[in-house]
């Protein structure tokens, strides 16, 4: 009898565990494109699900490692939001380890944007994530990435909040981005790695300059004016905020005194900045 009911056991357990869910600890969560990890709050789903932030590592960084941070992923996942930490490429020839395929003067190796809609759908269905509720972020390449996606299709998440990293030379096109959007752009005025001017890199290779990338971005919008709306010099950021440009839109730029890094004040920044876009029905 002992045996009996074990293989019983068996054989009624082994389904349960081939769907042990993937997440942060684990086997990391599968799509067609790639892979991603995924933190959850403690607390319980609303009807609609989490809000959630996609957050794209820097070069040679992973998944598992964005999750890491706790300071950001805590203060997500204390507010109720889930936290995305999608896997980059390995790059043929790259010194880096896994980055993102944006680069303008390299070869495309993945639909990112095909990927970003594969996992925020596969974590709607998975871990109960509201796939209208995305804020989309990503530091240095990563941030990078966000850029592109959203110049590329503003429908993809329901804001923007890049970390160190904007377009590369050469830089989109003026009236080539798909559509206005809200975007928090965050930058530390001693980043050398990926200065606010840009600089060049190996081959052809070259990093934009933000500020011209904030004026595209402004025409984007249709803002009314080159210089920022409004100021806020309270705290660790200075924000210069442009709000007179199409309803519905927001563009704003953070500045820190800081160099290469997601500063420790950003996630609650990040926060409080696109609770103010719903607040305001944005």
């Amino acid at each position: 009898m002992p045996l009996i009911f074990a293989l019983l056991f068996v054989f009624f357990a082994a389904p349960a565990l081939a769907q042990t869910p993937c997440g942060s600890e684990g086997p990391a969560c599968e799509t067609p494109l790639g892979t991603y990890r995924i933190a959850l709050p403690d607390s319980k789903a609303p009807e609609a699900g989490y809000p959630a932030l996609v957050f794209f590592h820097g070069a040679g960084g992973s998944g598992a490692r964005t999750l890491t941070n706790q300071n950001m992923v805590d203060t997500f996942r204390a507010r109720g939001w889930a936290v995305l930490a999608p896997d980059g490429l390995a790059r043929p020839n790259s010194r880096f380890g896994p980055g993102w395929s944006f680069n303008p003067v390299r070869e495309k190796l993945r639909d990112e944007a095909a990927f970003l809609r594969e996992i925020v759908a596969d974590a709607a269905q998975r871990h109960t994530v509201d796939a209208e509720r995305i804020l989309m972020s990503g530091f240095s390449v990563g941030g990078s990435l966000v850029w592109y996606l959203a110049c590329e299709d503003a429908t993809l998440a329901k804001a923007y909040a890049p970390v160190a990293g904007a377009f590369w030379r050469p830089h989109p096109k003026v009236g080539s981005c798909s559509a206005p959007l809200n975007l928090l752009h965050t930058h530390g005025w001693r980043d050398r790695v990926v200065p606010l001017e840009g600089r060049p890199l190996s081959g052809e290779s070259m990093q934009g300059d933000v500020y011209y990338g904030l004026m595209l971005l402004r025409d984007l919008n249709g803002c009314s004016e080159m210089r920022a709306d409004t100021f806020n010099t309270d705290g660790p950021f200075w924000r210069r905020v442009w709000n007179a440009c199409t309803p519905g839109t927001r563009l704003e730029f953070a500045l820190h005194t800081g160099g290469h890094a997601v500063p420790e004040a950003w996630p609650e920044m990040a926060l409080d900045w696109f609770a103010a876009l719903e607040a305001e029905g944005l």
